[in-house]
């Protein structure tokens, strides 16, 4: 199921002037100029914000994500004819070599349920040239994020050209780790209307997240902090492993980076 932040077309249109602030891209934006990579793959792209940074930098992009509200929203911007979008997720891609595959922000996360989560990891392998690279990032688990996700910290008042001022804060209404569920709710003045949505991240450990990469066939090249949240979460960096060459003999050597299947 979408969470209706992303899927509701109401929601999906005020998602980007309600969390403007994208400074948490920088950070993938370098990365990408780091590994020099000419075709990405964006799983989770939602409204294409990180997509459209790529595209501007003559980046081949390809975004996916399975809010279709969210993907026409992305889709109508200023420069979404230069990106590929696909309504769906990492487990049913069309054939792709890609250079790097990225989850940004809460996208891991998203994907709470374990079956799912390594059929993204598979999907996502599948997509990747030989020496390509996956990175996503994930919440530390330690840090207890959610115990400061409460409508104190988080109300707000924001006005919307065309639409108005809407309120919102988020609220957690469960904790049962490794999951976490919170709701964010939104007024809308210019009618009253009031919508919310729920979400669930999953909080994976660092050993188990590097241990389920290895699994599905990735060399995990490192794990790095996240430079607007320092100490919080962990940025993994994973390789799909490059194709070995035939021995002299003419025997194919030893497989590598299987898929764990």
């Amino acid at each position: 199921m979408t969470d209706q932040c992303f899927g509701h077309p109401r929601l999906a249109a005020v998602y980007d002037p309600l969390d403007p602030d994208r400074g948490d891209l920088d950070a993938y934006v370098r990365m990408a100029e780091e590994f020099g990579a000419r075709r990405v793959l964006d799983i989770g792209c939602g409204t294409g914000v990180f997509a459209l940074l790529l595209a501007e930098r003559g980046i081949e992009v390809v975004g996916v994500d399975p809010a279709r509200a969210s993907v026409d929203v992305a889709r109508g911007k200023r420069g979404g004819e230069r990106v590929r979008w696909i309504c769906g997720d990492a487990t049913a891609l069309p054939p792709l070599r890609v250079d790097l595959a990225t989850m940004t922000a809460n996208v891991a996360q998203q994907i709470v349920d374990p079956q799912a989560w390594r059929e993204t990891l598979r999907g996502a392998y599948e997509a990747l040239r030989p020496g390509g690279r996956l990175v996503f990032e994930t919440r530390d688990p330690a840090r207890r994020a959610w115990e400061e996700w409460n409508r104190e910290a988080s109300y707000r008042v924001t006005e919307i050209p065309g639409v108005g001022a809407v309120e919102s804060w988020v609220q957690v209404i469960e904790v049962s780790e490794p999951l976490v569920t919170f709701r964010w709710t939104y007024v809308f003045a210019a009618d009253g209307q009031v919508l919310t949505s729920d979400s669930t991240l999953r909080f994976r450990g660092r050993r188990e997240v590097e241990a389920e990469l290895i699994a599905r066939g990735y060399e995990v090249e490192g794990v790095r902090d996240a430079p607007d949240r320092p100490g919080k979460e962990f940025v993994f960096v994973a390789r799909r492993p490059r194709e070995t060459s035939p021995r002299r003999s003419g025997k194919p050597s030893p497989a590598r980076g299987p898929h764990g299947r």
